[in-house]
Parts: C-alpha cells; sequence; structure tokens
C-alpha cells in the first residue's frame, strides 16, 4: 500500500518550495531607465532605487513611489487674472519640469502638480497685477521668466526643477479684442496711406529732378549753340580783317599813286551811296575826285587808242 505520509509530505515541501521562488520573483524588481523608486522599510524612507536589478525584503521593504525623471510638461487651464487698469482676462499656462530628488518629491507635498498648478496661478495674479493690458500683450517673455523663477524656488524643498514657463495664451475681453482690431486696422491704414504719401512724393521728387535736369541741359544746349554762333562770327568777323589786312599789304606792296587810290575812293562811295542808307555825307573834295575819275578815264582811252 502506498505511503500518503510520505506523499503528503513531499507534496507539503513542493508547495514550500514553490511559494518562496514566487516571493523571490515577486520581490525582484527591475528599475527602468530615466525611472526610480522609493522604497521604505518598516514604514520609513530605506532608499531611492536608480535603474537595475533590486530586491526587497519580503513584508519588511515596500515601494512607496515610483518616479518618472524625464521631463515633463502640464497644460493647465486658463486662469482669471485683473491687469493694473482692471482688465479681466484668460491667461493659461504650460509649466515644464523635471524631478531632481525623489525623496523629496515623494515626501516634500502631498500632491506636487496640484501645489504648481496653484503656485503658478497666484504667482501669475501678482505678476499681471502689476502691469497693464498693453504691457501685458506685449511683455510674454518677462513673464515667463519671471513666474519661472518663483516656481524655480518654490519647488526646490518638493525635488522638481522648473525648466520653463509659457504663456500659452493670453484672451482679453471680446470688447477689448474688438477695440484692439479696430485699432490695428486703423494702424494698417495709416501705414498705406504713409506709404502712398511716400510714393506719391517720390514721384513728384523725381519729377522735378527730371524736368530740373532736362531744363539744364537745354540751357546748356542754348549756350553752347550760342557759343557756336559768337565764335563762327569772331571767326568771320577775322577772316574779313585778315582778308582787308591782306588788301592793304598788297597794296601797300603794289605802291598806288594817288589817281588809284582817289579812284578808289570813288568807288566806295558810289557803293556806299547804292547801299540802304537814307543819308550819304558827300565828302568836301567830291569835286577833284570827279575830276580825277576824268583824268583817269582819259588815260584809259589814250591807253586804248595806242
Amino acid at each position: 500500500m502506498p505511503n500518503f505520509g510520505a506523499i503528503g509530505g513531499v507534496l507539503v515541501l513542493v508547495v514550500l518550495i514553490v511559494f518562496l521562488l514566487l516571493v523571490i520573483i515577486s520581490n525582484i524588481k527591475i528599475v527602468p531607465q530615466a525611472h526610480a523608486y522609493v522604497v521604505e522599510r518598516l514604514g520609513a524612507f530605506h532608499a531611492a532605487w536608480n535603474t537595475g536589478l533590486h530586491i526587497t525584503i519580503p513584508f519588511i521593504d515596500r515601494i512607496a513611489k515610483k518616479v518618472s525623471l524625464k521631463e515633463q510638461v502640464i497644460d493647465f487651464p486658463p486662469q482669471p487674472v485683473i491687469t493694473k487698469d482692471n482688465v479681466t482676462m484668460q491667461i493659461d499656462t504650460v509649466v515644464y519640469f523635471q524631478i531632481t530628488d525623489p525623496k523629496l518629491y515623494a515626501y516634500g507635498v502631498e500632491n506636487p502638480i496640484s501645489a504648481i498648478e496653484n503656485l503658478s496661478a497666484t504667482t501669475l495674479r501678482n505678476i499681471i497685477g502689476e502691469m497693464e493690458l498693453d504691457h501685458t500683450l506685449t511683455s510674454r517673455d518677462v513673464i515667463n521668466s519671471k513666474i519661472r523663477v518663483i516656481l524655480d524656488e518654490a519647488t526646490d524643498p518638493w525635488g522638481i526643477k522648473v525648466n520653463r514657463v509659457e504663456l500659452k495664451n493670453i484672451i482679453p475681453p471680446r470688447e477689448i479684442q474688438d477695440s484692439m482690431e479696430k485699432q490695428m486696422k486703423a494702424e494698417r491704414e495709416r501705414r498705406a496711406k504713409i506709404l502712398d504719401a511716400e510714393g506719391e512724393k517720390r514721384s513728384a521728387i523725381l519729377i522735378a529732378e527730371g524736368e530740373k535736369e532736362s531744363a539744364v541741359l537745354r540751357a546748356e544746349a542754348v549756350k553752347e549753340t550760342k557759343i557756336r554762333e559768337a565764335q563762327g562770327e569772331a571767326e568771320a568777323i577775322l577772316s574779313v580783317q585778315r582778308a582787308m589786312a591782306d588788301a592793304i599789304k598788297l597794296m601797300n606792296e603794289a605802291n598806288p599813286s594817288e589817281q588809284v587810290i582817289a579812284l578808289k575812293s570813288l568807288e566806295a562811295f558810289q557803293t556806299a551811296a547804292d547801299g540802304r542808307a537814307t543819308k550819304i555825307i558827300v565828302p568836301s573834295n567830291i569835286q577833284s575826285l570827279a575830276g580825277l575819275a576824268t583824268s583817269v578815264k582819259e588815260i584809259f582811252d589814250s591807253e586804248t587808242s595806242k
């Protein structure tokens, strides 16, 4: 007959071995990358495990909190804030933070995310309360920097590092938005008119400069024409003077007699008499000239008869 007592003892031993294996396996903990486990022993903080393999003591150690060391992003809902000039608007913030000390994060504050949200809301109200609406809309970077510094200092005891704070939306009241849109439209129209006026001014300046240059060129052309005419007249006069000088020179070289000179004078008088002058001054020796002309005629006649 089989020995049931021995069989029962073997079964109990197998169960105990399986139970021990399960207990050991269940107490083997592997901490993944960029995570940390906060471990308590008998209810008190024992250690903060980093990445790797760890073993807890059954019924003595327990993992109190699993903490992610990655940078986290929290988008808080819009918060009502009042500016210095009593304008109520909605502003929502985005906070980028990272856990640097798992122990402080686990024991520093009951609900860290809610604490950061409330702290950012109160800080935002304090900062915006010291600024007017126009300054608020144009000072996002200043507001972001102030909130980040205050949150970073306040969350140090919680093991949290606030890296950045961004204002996601700034939503003023509807009537303020309408007024701002009208102001922007008026500003755009004013700039367009200024650009049109500057364009017209530039065009008028270019036209005036063109007309000025054209007038200068015309004046220079007229001046050049007159200069050329004057030069031509001067050259003509010079040519006449040279011709007269050459004639006188030739006459001097020919050594003309008094009768020839008198005859030339008579011809010059005749030429003057045939002109358009209304008055002619007759020389006092006209009779002697006439007699001279008769003598010259007789000389030519005697020369011809020969």
